[in-house]
């Protein structure tokens, strides 16, 4: 009872999708009632993916055919979190992008300016479409002076067969080469948190993070002054919390257990 009036705090949640709202192209049973019960007791949500593969009209699109309706405020990518904090930070700086052609046509559109000769900032996205040239070639900008800046720390990334490298492992793959480290993005780190309250008018601690990940998902929420709210649809197992130093502050079986709550 009392995790449930915790719960009724919440006033926006922002949702991870691979591993819990949906896996691969198969919507879990039970998400689009979580939504409808967000709604129908005057919440609010977003969708927020450190996926940086596609754009997030790519995401609508995936949604519409699980028959989930949104606007594109209603979803974030640590690829937009990324644009912003250049725009922010670096504005006018050169990127060398190891990504896809979706996350390049965003930085594209946002007036990032891309090269592919001396850049003054390599930005590693989860690139699917990988190659030895580019890994070669952002080592030897980043050796040569380049700041070192991912979309997210993900290391894996859930599918219908099972777990694929993410943007976490391209980058240690970099890092153990030139020795340096990268500044991530996206989940979960303060400049997640940053641009959402920013974007919509909602304190911390009235937003809960949740998702299937301690180490990302959950630890958006609880190191930073939100909630972090652990499903048991995606990654983390019930017996991984024993070993980890992240602890949500709810753990659910699925979203549709947490709209259940909701009163």
């Amino acid at each position: 009872m009392q995790n449930k009036k915790l719960v009724n705090d919440i006033k926006l949640f922002v949702l991870d999708m691979d591993g819990t709202f949906y896996l691969g192209n198969r919507i879990y049973e039970g998400s689009l009632d979580f939504l409808n019960k967000v709604k129908e007791t005057g919440r609010e949500f977003i969708f927020f993916t450190n996926n940086s593969s596609k754009a997030p009209e790519d995401y609508i699109d995936k949604l519409k055919k699980m028959d989930c309706y949104i606007e594109r405020k209603d979803i974030l990518t640590s690829g937009d979190v990324t644009i912003e904090y250049l725009k922010s930070y670096y504005n006018g700086a050169s990127v060398y992008l190891v990504g896809t052609k979706e996350l390049e046509k965003s930085f594209t559109e946002a007036g990032i300016p891309l090269t592919e000769a001396k850049p003054d900032i390599v930005v590693v996205g989860f690139d699917m479409t990988i190659t030895y040239e580019k890994l070669e070639r952002a080592c030897t900008y980043i050796r040569n002076g380049a700041k070192f800046i991912a979309t997210h720390m993900d290391i894996n990334c859930p599918t219908e067969e099972g777990f694929i490298p993410d943007c976490g492992a391209i980058c240690a793959a970099i890092e153990l080469s030139t020795g340096v480290k990268p500044e991530f993005m996206g989940k979960p780190t303060d400049k997640t948190v940053a641009m959402i309250t920013k974007l919509t008018n909602y304190q911390a601690n009235e937003i809960a993070f949740v998702g299937d990940r301690l180490y990302t998902d959950v630890a958006t929420g609880v190191n930073n002054g939100s909630t972090g709210i652990l499903v048991l649809t995606g990654e983390t197992k019930l017996e991984d919390l024993d070993k980890s130093e992240i602890k949500p502050n709810f753990i659910f079986n699925s979203i549709k257990d947490i709209g259940d709550c909701l009163g």
